[in-house]
């Protein structure tokens, strides 16, 4: 039986204190100290773990301005400003208070084309600020790889720059003004200001210090400034004392102090943005090198043509998208030379409101290379021209993608972020990497390259293993050899990303007289250090300590779980904190809970977190479990032990960590999305049914998980009388009942005329194993064998009547097989017992049909992807060979030895594709799309992500709210832009939502394609 986990660690009274008062004034957010919650921004992107004490959600700036006037009472207690998490040297992270501004500030208060600005809360995701200006012609131009997650307020913490910065610069260089709270709550509204002007500002507390010693630091060490901070494109970020001051102008902007200070000085809760308008014109040149120092030493080349970036990626780094679900969409864009082996490419592209200016610097650039080519130089083996926006954004998604597709490598040493960043003039970034390969090739280590070659950044992440003590003294042995490196070079350790944790560097590099000009001016900011202590730097005449390199890390507490234990857990093991699964789009079917709850807890980054903790409490009370999950698969429950369950259930009320990770897995779809749509792929599916199953050894399951888990076995007598079942199961009383006692609610009517009624006289009904045994290898080929899942068969009967008249009108003799269970839902429910059973069976049944070497094929597709991925966890080998097609894979088959049907001129069909299916066959929609087009016909595939049922989820009572919510992200805006009789559903848990949620009755392809056939 899973023991009880009583460890959460404890909240410091000064910081209950302070949470009790804020509650008192006039605050408005939400304050939590949840262990789970506060493990949720325990991590970042980077490779340490720091716990906090709570998490604050305030939903205005006189929130914040409450929680810093309260600060400057509670000296004691420090904070951190958080926005999307996606740092990766820990920045945010800190043993203090959190303050998130990304769940409510995310609001765009202004937009003025006209002038070429905007104003925003700094919780707006850089994605959402884009969908904004689009339809004024505007983008906000700094452009980084986590732009789908991460906030303006982090940017302009981090001074976060990325693809383009040669041209549009850093974000500081957008930064109009800014809105920022202090340490005792005084408010700093940021503008250009001469000296007498700042004489007479109208600040107070804090604000007037900050403003009045900053600028005479700025002033009086100019000298000194000049010159230490380099003369980078990636200038120095943190405090930027060199551009805060223009002595031509003898003018002061306290707005640059505050962009990269990594809210060491105060929270920043809104900014004034200018914007860039979108270039008209835009065209990517993919040039492929036999070696990745040749696209190093050929970039120059680049840059001197006047493009707008060069982007250079290794040949691990491509690999690795090679094997990922991203390399699907851009195959085409960038393929192989024949013959030759590509070690890396540059991606350059020119962009520019004058398409002949763009198309003559292209063409010069085209010419050049194909000199090259010619006389076999550079290391050029040729390139490609895109010049499509669509192929354009899709090879920019498989770049920005690069960053965690590093850490899905094998094995237990993972490609990490410390030294990834560094930048150094880009005349010298060929011969800095050489030295650099040295250096980390003297370790034997593995390590992918990546970067901005245009601005001398390179993106390194050497595999290390953070759970082996020797290796993260090594990481801090290199970090000390990099830093020692770019200064040979005339560079920055931390030229895009930040300091955090690498802050201790940052008295050697600037030396101790101008050091201690930065700490004055953290004093003025923040005297008590309370704003993100021990980032950058400490305030002057304290004592406190800088944060170093070799701080806790996730490693550290993971090692402290059995290796055998990590390594069969790996698919949560291996989240490395990218962040993905906070996708800001809602057309990604990643993640929907995240989405609508905005609750770092519910993501597959949340998820995996907790399961990695509660492995390690489980661990610390010397519990094997991969033991006692055996135990709890192969042998029943005794009569005591189901007594044990009930008296934990109803009469225990200790604290038990276990019930806050079973809180986060109960709001899981199961969709799938984060396995494959995740780079390490993060699978919460499958570790959660894992984890529930464990769970309810201990405690008692609900008894509508003992229905949904035995529906497929009810489903069958069901059928036989479905008028009574329906009369009985979907009047108004029956779902209150249901609803109150069980917790299901919206009860799906069973199909009339059921399935084997509609067929009884069909030869499809009559199979006969050992007649189709008999049949010849050509008879065998005009078969099909119909494979029936449980939702379709029995609710949505006629999608697979029409399938099998879909089938005869294509010279195909389709039989039905005989129903057998999936155990999809028993999967989900972790009933991992049951589940084993059901796909040996039906496996061996399967196995069986195979032999006779005719298709198999289903209709459904989370059904009859749990054939390939679920039986293949649980069984392994044992699953056996078979395969059962989707009914779009089986066709576009079918479809190849016969002619395509003349055009039709009618309006083109919608599809709406099942996230599972998209996700798992990312190839889906445009088969779908060749199939219609065969039929003579138009279709488009809609972009939306998951629809909200998922299985059973949505017909969950606590539930349906969360199902809605997520219905109206992408399907509801969709669906009301179409007409219904236009648009198809592939998925039977999306058709039954939209019924449900819309009324209408939406038809799967294949019975469209019936009426065109």
């Amino acid at each position: 039986m899973l023991p009880v986990l009583p460890y959460q660690a404890t909240v410091d009274e000064a910081v209950l204190r302070f949470l009790d008062s804020l509650s008192q004034t006039s605050f408005s957010g939400e304050t939590d100290i949840t262990y789970a919650s506060r493990l949720s921004v325990a991590t970042d992107n980077s490779v340490y773990q720091q716990l906090p004490q709570a998490v604050i959600f305030p939903k205005t700036t006189d929130d914040v301005i409450a929680i810093g006037k309260l600060a400057a009472k509670y000296t004691e207690v420090s904070f951190s400003a958080r926005g999307g998490g996606t740092g990766t040297n820990g920045q945010s992270l800190t043993p203090g208070v959190v303050v998130d501004l990304s769940r409510f500030m995310n609001k765009i208060l202004e937009v003025n084309p006209d002038q070429g600005w905007v104003r925003v809360q700094t919780g707006v995701v850089k994605d959402q600020l884009n969908d904004a200006l689009r339809p004024h012609g505007f983008f906000f131009s700094p452009d980084l790889s986590t732009s789908n997650r991460a906030t303006i307020g982090g940017m302009i913490n981090t001074d976060a720059s990325g693809q383009g910065s040669l041209k549009y610069g850093k974000t500081s260089d957008h930064v109009l003004s800014l809105q920022a709270v202090l340490a005792d709550g005084s408010l700093l509204e940021t503008e250009p200001l001469s000296a007498d002007a700042l004489e007479e500002t109208q600040c107070h507390g804090y604000a007037k210090q900050a403003m009045q010693v900053s600028a005479r630091v700025c002033k009086e060490k100019r000298a000194d400034i000049d010159a230490k901070f380099p003369p980078l494109n990636r200038f120095l970020t943190g405090y930027d004392l060199k551009n805060a001051y223009l002595p031509d102008e003898d003018q002061f902007d306290i707005t640059r102090i505050l962009c990269g200070a990594e809210g060491s000085l105060g929270f920043i809760t809104e900014a004034k943005l200018n914007i860039t308008p979108i270039p008209t014109s835009r065209t990517l040149v993919n040039i492929k090198y036999d070696s990745f120092d040749a696209a190093l030493r050929n970039a120059p080349m680049m840059v001197e043509a006047n493009a707008l970036s060069v982007e250079t990626i290794d040949s691990k780094v491509l690999n690795l998208a090679k094997q990922d679900i991203v390399w699907h969409t851009v195959k085409d864009l960038i393929t192989d030379v024949p013959g030759k082996v590509l070690q890396g490419i540059n991606i350059v592209e020119f962009a520019s409101q004058d398409a002949d200016e763009n198309k003559q610097a292209v063409d010069a650039l085209c010419e050049r290379l194909n000199a090259l080519i010619e006389k076999e130089e550079a290391g050029i083996l040729g390139f490609q021209i895109c010049d499509d926006l669509a192929g354009i954004n899709k090879i920019y998604g498989m770049r920005k993608k690069a960053v965690g597709l590093l850490g899905a490598t094998e094995g237990h040493a993972k490609p990490i972020a410390f030294a990834e960043d560094t930048c150094v003039p880009p005349e010298n970034l060929a011969d800095f990497i050489v030295e650099f390969r040295a250096l980390l090739d003297g370790y034997g280590l593995h390590y992918g390259m990546f970067g901005h070659v245009d601005a001398g950044v390179l993106h390194v992440r050497p595999a290390l293993d953070m759970c082996d003590p020797e290796q993260e003294k090594l990481m801090k042995t290199i970090s000390d050899q990099v830093v020692a490196l770019v200064a040979k070079y005339g560079g920055l350790m931390w030229g895009e990303h930040g300091k955090g944790y690498r802050s201790e560097y940052g008295p050697e590099f600037f030396g101790e007289r101008l050091f201690d000009e930065l700490r004055r001016v953290k004093a003025a900011f923040d005297p008590y250090n309370q704003m993100n202590p021990g980032k950058i730097c400490t305030p002057l005449d304290s004592e406190a300590e800088l944060v170093k390199v070799d701080a806790i890390k996730r490693g550290y507490f993971d090692r402290q779980i059995d290796v055998e234990v990590r390594d069969s857990f790996s698919v949560a093991m291996g989240c490395n904190g990218n962040g993905l699964c906070f996708n800001y789009d809602t057309s990604s079917p990643m993640c929907p809970s995240m989405k609508v709850t905005a609750d770092r807890r519910h993501s597959p980054k949340g998820r995996a977190g907790l399961v990695r903790e509660w492995l390690r409490q489980l661990s610390e009370q010397n519990v094997d479990v991969l033991q006692l999950e055996k135990q709890v698969i192969e042998t029943s429950p005794s009569v005591k032990q189901l007594i044990e369950r009930l008296r934990n259930t109803y009469l225990e009320k200790d604290y038990d960590f276990s019930h806050e990770v079973m809180d986060a897995m109960s709001g899981c779809l199961a969709c799938k999305a984060c396995a494959s749509q995740c780079p390490i792929k993060v699978d919460v599916p499958s570790f959660r049914s894992r984890f529930i199953n464990l769970y309810y050894s201990r405690y008692q399951r609900p008894v509508k998980d003992y229905l949904v888990a035995n529906i497929e076995t009810l489903l069958p007598w069901m059928a036989k009388v479905p008028n009574v079942v329906n009369a009985v199961a979907t009047n108004k009383w029956s779902e209150l009942i249901v609803s109150k006692t069980i917790g299901y609610r919206d009860t799906p009517a069973l199909s009339v005329p059921t399935l084997e009624k509609t067929l009884e006289s069909h030869h499809a009904s009559r199979f006969d194993l050992t007649w189709l045994q008999a049949l010849s290898i050509e008879e065998r080929a005009r078969y099909v064998l119909i494979v029936q899942d449980p939702f379709t068969s029995y609710y949505d009967a006629e999608v697979v009547s029409d399938f099998v008249y879909l089938a005869e009108k294509l010279g195909k003799k389709p039989i039905l097989v005989p129903f057998k269970p999936n155990g999809k839902a028993q999967h989900i429910k972790g009933f991992l017992r049951e589940f084993a059973k059901t796909a040996e069976n039906t496996s061996a049944f399967l196995n069986q049909l195979a032999e006779l070497n005719i298709p198999m094929v289903g209709v459904d597709p989370a059904l009859v992807l749990c054939y390939r991925d679920e039986y293949n966890e649980v069984l392994g080998e044992e699953r056996g060979e078979f395969e059962v097609q989707l009914s779009h894979e089986w066709l576009v088959k079918v479809l190849e030895e016969r002619q395509p049907y003349p055009d039709r001129e009618e309006a083109p069909w919608f599809l709406f594709a099942h996230c599972t299916e998209k996700t798992k066959i990312p190839n889906a929609e445009k088969v779908w799309g060749d199939i219609f087009q065969h039929f003579g016909a138009s279709m488009k595939s809609v972009p939306v992500g998951c629809c909200g049922m998922a299985g059973t989820f949505g017909h969950e009572a606590n539930r349906y709210e969360m199902s809605k919510d997520i219905y109206g992200l992408s399907w509801k805006p969709r669906l009301e832009e179409l007409q219904h009789n236009r648009a198809m559903i592939t998925g039977y848990s999306c058709r039954s939502q939209v019924k449900r949620l819309e009324g209408a009755k939406l038809k799967h392809p294949v019975q469209v394609l019936l009426r065109l056939a």
